[in-house]
């Protein structure tokens, strides 16, 4: 079956005993592993727990569909529930899942299996939308509204509460990948300590420093600034740090659709140093200036076509066998190449 954005929350915190296997798929990578956690967690506390809980990767899967089936069928040796996931399932899995959800063994496995994009006429796809053993959950990028209501219920959790300000700029930063944002949280309760309270604007900006959120910050910057020896030493540290480049390349994407934003509004006659001064959520005051140098170098057919190349860089990383370190390094040079143009 295939669920509607309105069920998921609440099947995830209960899921349906009938369903045997969950999909979870879509552009974004840290919402699938967030919402494959969750529900692993209501089979398995401790999903690390290596006696009720298997991990197959999906090319296992492809060379031997029937070990899926094994993997389901067996029993935990400490006793409880067994959950087994499958990491980047892809549609040569599809067999193997058609198997066991043809036939499922006796017991209460519950299989939960993480793809990237899967097209309609994904074979994985269309299996667990057909199952009525199935659920098939789309996990698509977030808006800052949406990231805005989850990031306010993890603070909540934490005992903290948080003002409007500080809450669009963690939203607007932390857009995109719902695993960065969870870690962010986590890191900002960590800063405002036991004493609870109210989570402000300059709260936030201590605790994520000065680049924002993202380590890839660094990379990006020197990207929009035209800037390749900087680019070239913060592509370096990043690959050598094993950031993954998806996490980069998104963290690009979100920056240039903030300075389309910014280009539209100087092209039309608006001073860049106005535009940059009413972006919500607001600008950290140290990166004003280098935003507002961005905001006048570039034009607005040159951002889109650097957001062309950034979305078909990431499409490249998950579909082809290309080496993603190196499609991520192209492609953020040819960016950084585009500064400046008219």
């Amino acid at each position: 079956m295939k669920l509607q954005p309105r069920s998921v929350e609440s099947f995830l915190r209960k899921p349906d005993p009938k369903v045997r296997a969950v999909l979870f798929y879509g552009p974004d990578d840290g919402l699938v592993r967030d919402r494959a956690g969750t529900l692993g967690r209501t089979v398995v506390p401790d999903l690390s727990d290596p006696f009720r809980v298997a991990d197959l990767p999906t090319r296992t899967l492809a060379d031997d569909p029937a070990r899926l089936m094994d993997e389901v069928a067996a029993m935990a040796l400490t006793g409880g529930r067994r959950l087994v996931r499958v990491r980047d399932a892809e549609d040569n899995s599809a067999a193997a899942f058609t198997s066991l959800l043809s036939d499922p063994p006796p017991g209460d496995t519950l299989v939960v299996a993480e793809a990237g994009e899967l097209g309609p006429r994904s074979k994985l796809r269309v299996l667990f939308e057909g199952a009525e053993n199935a659920a098939a959950i789309p996990c698509y990028v977030e808006d800052e509204a949406a990231l805005g209501g989850v990031i306010e219920g993890l603070l909540r959790a934490e005992g903290l509460s948080v003002d409007g300000d500080a809450l669009a700029f963690l939203a607007g930063n932390l857009v995109g990948d719902r695993m960065v944002a969870r870690g962010e949280v986590a890191k900002l309760a960590l800063y405002m300590g036991p004493k609870g309270g109210t989570v402000r604007l300059e709260d936030v900006q201590a605790s994520i420093g000065d680049s924002s959120t993202l380590d890839a910050d660094e990379a990006v910057w020197a990207a929009a600034d035209g800037n390749l020896p900087a680019l070239d030493r913060a592509l370096g540290r990043l690959f050598a740090e094993g950031t993954s480049p998806v996490t980069i390349l998104r963290a690009t994407q979100r920056h240039f659709h903030r300075l389309h934003l910014l280009v539209a509004q100087v092209a039309a006659g608006k001073p860049a140093d106005a535009a940059v001064a009413s972006l919500k959520p607001p600008v950290m005051f140290k990166l004003k200036n280098r935003l507002t140098a961005q905001a006048r170098r570039w034009q607005p057919a040159t951002v889109r076509q650097a957001l062309d190349r950034l979305t078909d860089a990431e499409a490249e990383c998950k579909r082809t066998n290309a080496p993603d370190v190196t499609l991520c390094a192209r492609v953020l040079f040819q960016v950084g190449s585009l500064a400046g143009r008219r």
